[in-house]
Order: structure tokens, then sequence, then C-alpha cells
């Protein structure tokens, strides 16, 4: 059997980390966790927002070293295309880079004003302009694709890469306490109901804290 090891970080804080093991663990990829220490100067800069280009996760499977969360999921999809990881229909697979692109690449204002940190609670949360034409723009792009594809999931019936990339977002939006439409509260409750996002709450619930600079309330 192919061994696999996906490297992560802070479970609480690691919005990346959280993407890459969730689309391996809806691939159905058997793999060994190694989680990098909160010292590291490579978590802090995923942490903190530092760095352009992270390693962090990074996926060691059959001789491959891939990094970088998106091409994490298209090699997921290469390895195991009956996963459905990206959508079979040519048109929804190209909505769904899209939009997956949109993630990776954008929403700085709303990443670093709402700082994943899933063992946190700040009911009422005031959020700044910038975050919040952010959060507008993600709500747009739920509501579109659930009322395209049927929901529950972004693309229909099956969590795929989209959920994925936008799980830590789900995450924020409770610790936040965003206000969202029926629909959008819905998507969020899907999302935190799947089995994989269970066990990692659990686990970054159970995470000491290590990381003060992170607790702190923009």
């Amino acid at each position: 059997m192919v061994k696999a090891v996906l490297t992560i970080s802070s479970k609480n804080y690691g919005a990346w980390a959280l993407r890459g093991w969730l689309m391996a663990k809806l691939a159905g990829l058997t793999f060994t966790e190694y989680t990098i220490s909160p010292d590291d100067p490579a978590m802090k800069a995923e942490m903190l927002l530092l760095s352009s280009s992270m390693r962090v996760p990074s996926l060691d499977h059959d001789g491959v070293h891939v990094w970088d969360t998106l091409a994490i999921g298209e090699y997921l999809n290469e390895i195991k295309p009956k996963a459905g990881l990206l959508p079979a229909d040519r048109a929804a697979r190209a909505h769904c880079r899209a939009i997956c692109g949109e993630m990776h690449s954008g929403f700085s204002a709303m990443r670093s004003s709402l700082p994943m940190n899933i063992k946190a609670h700040y009911p009422g949360f005031k959020i700044w302009s910038r975050a919040q034409t952010d959060i507008h723009r993600i709500t747009d792009i739920w509501q579109e694709c659930l009322a395209k594809y049927g929901g529950p999931y972004l693309f229909g019936a099956k969590p795929c890469m989209a959920d994925a990339m936008f799980a830590p977002v789900v995450t924020r939006f409770t610790t936040y306490d965003v206000m969202l439409d029926d629909a959008c509260t819905a998507y969020c409750t899907t999302i935190m109901a799947l089995p994989a996002m269970k066990d990692w709450v659990a686990a970054a619930k159970a995470e000491p804290d290590e990381i003060d600079e992170l607790d702190a309330e923009f």
C-alpha cells in the first residue's frame, strides 16, 4: 500500500491546513498526519497571513511531493477520480475551479479581519466595510451554486473541492456571528455536519492555546 503523509498546522487556526486535510478526507485517501510545531516559521506565516506562497499543507504520496491547496486538490482528483472532488460535467467543473481559484487568491480583507479560530466565539462582532464586501461576494457565490446545482453542497449532492475551499469560511462565520440568509445558514449547517468536519473541530478544541498573537480581537 502506498503511504501518504499530509503535513498540516494548527487545527484551530489553520485555514489552509483544513482545506487540504478535508480534500484528502473527501477523496478517501488514507494518510498519516504530521503536524508542524506552533514555533515553526512556516506555521506562523500561514496563521498570520504573512506568506503568499505557503507550503503548509503539503502532501507526500507515491514519491510525489505537492503543496499549495489547489494543487493538492487537483492531484487528489487525478489519483481518486471516482471521489468526485471536481464535478463530472465540463461546465460545472470549470465553474468549480473558478470559485476555488477566487477563494484561493481573494477575500484578503475577510481573512485578515476574521482569522480562523474555532474555539472562539464573538457575538455581535463588528465587521468593517471591506470585510463585509468580501462576505457579500462569498454569499453570492454560495447562493448561485446552491440554486444552480440544487444543494445541499455547492455542486450538488456530494461535497467537492469547492466545499473544502470554503469550509474555513464556514467556521469563521460561526466564530464571528456573521448574519446570513436562510440558504447560506443551511449550507453552513450542512458543512459543519460532515463527519470529517466534526473530527477536525473536536481536535481543534482539544489543542492547547499556544499562539497568543492570534487571539487578538480586530
